[in-house]
């Protein structure tokens, strides 16, 4: 289990089944327009715009691409279905969140910095209702503690945190110069760092995450709603909850959010052992270019690929 999180009681022993260098990839999101998501996901959230077409839109940072936008929707996300609930962008220093956070301010759109302790981030959705975290990690300060109905923070003292408390923006905003020009890409070194999905039932996701795709069992909150697998990653590499109702439908294909969402692993034998899992468990696994497409139980796409 993350050292970053504790589990009262026990976490089931449940180690990785993919090896700690498995990373996401790219997540590929529908849109309704380039001319409502750009101004977002390049001018505000800070990627770099690396390609564009009438397919997709793909946006990064230092040459690596993380966002695949595909403006084939013609309607916003739609509520209370299973899909995204946000992706995690992860920057390297906390100055750079600092930036991004600012910028945000200074555009005057809604946003909200929360500090989690293992982690200072701040909240926002773009035109069409897809959720993004901008995240800076700092697993130094604490730990998170869960007991299956509610989850917390414990710091280096001991004291408790409620792990949801306000960016001290004060503290945030001294990583800037005053009078600095704000309009900075995200930087190399940027990454998907979770991705976090509204599902039909919490069980089945961790059966199929866990057991199936690989990942660390984590946390599993009955009482809040939410559950989260690991690869030793501050807080979590995917999380998933019920706050959309459990048993909640796919989404049209009509409406923009979620398309799929790429998992990274070292080499083919590594994606060969999960694909024999995904057949083992009756899961799909087509082969698509690079690698091999399936889907979870409440109908979330994911590509297993080599790095």
């Amino acid at each position: 289990m993350s050292k970053h999180f504790r589990q009262i009681p026990a976490a089931p022993a449940r180690p990785a089944l993919v090896p700690k260098s498995t990373r996401l990839g790219p997540v590929h999101l529908g849109v309704t327009s380039a001319a409502t998501a750009l101004p977002v996901w390049r001018d505000l959230v800070g990627l770099t715009l690396m390609s564009q077409d009438d397919r997709e839109i793909v946006l990064g940072a230092g040459g690596r691409p993380l966002i695949v936008l595909h403006p084939d929707a013609k309607l916003p996300v739609k509520a209370r279905t299973s899909g995204l609930y946000h992706v995690a962008i992860h920057v390297p220093t906390r100055r750079d969140l600092a930036l991004a956070i600012a910028r945000l301010f200074a555009g005057k759109y809604r946003n909200s910095p929360t500090d989690h302790l293992v982690t200072e981030t701040t909240y926002l959705w773009d035109a069409d209702n897809n959720g993004i975290e901008l995240t800076f990690e700092t697993p130094e300060r604490g730990v998170l503690v869960a007991d299956g109905q509610t989850y917390y923070g414990l710091d280096r003292e001991g004291r408790r945190h409620s792990g949801r408390d306000a960016v001290d923006l004060g503290s945030m905003f001294k990583e800037l110069k005053e009078g600095e020009s704000l309009r900075v890409p995200l930087p190399a070194g940027t990454r998907i760092g979770h991705v976090h999905l509204h599902v039909n039932s919490l069980e089945e996701a961790m059966r199929f995450y866990t057991e199936v795709i690989g990942f660390e069992y984590q946390m599993l909150g009955r009482g809040f709603g939410m559950a989260d697998v690991t690869l030793d990653y501050p807080p979590h590499i995917m999380a998933f909850n019920t706050w959309n109702g459990e048993g909640a439908p796919q989404a049209p294909p009509e409406n923009a959010g979620l398309r799929h969402f790429v998992i990274e692993l070292p080499n083919e034998a590594e994606l060969a052992k999960v694909v024999e899992r995904l057949r083992n468990a009756e899961a799909p696994a087509h082969p698509v270019a690079g690698g091999y497409e399936t889907i979870d139980p409440a109908g979330n796409r994911v590509r297993l690929v080599v790095q």
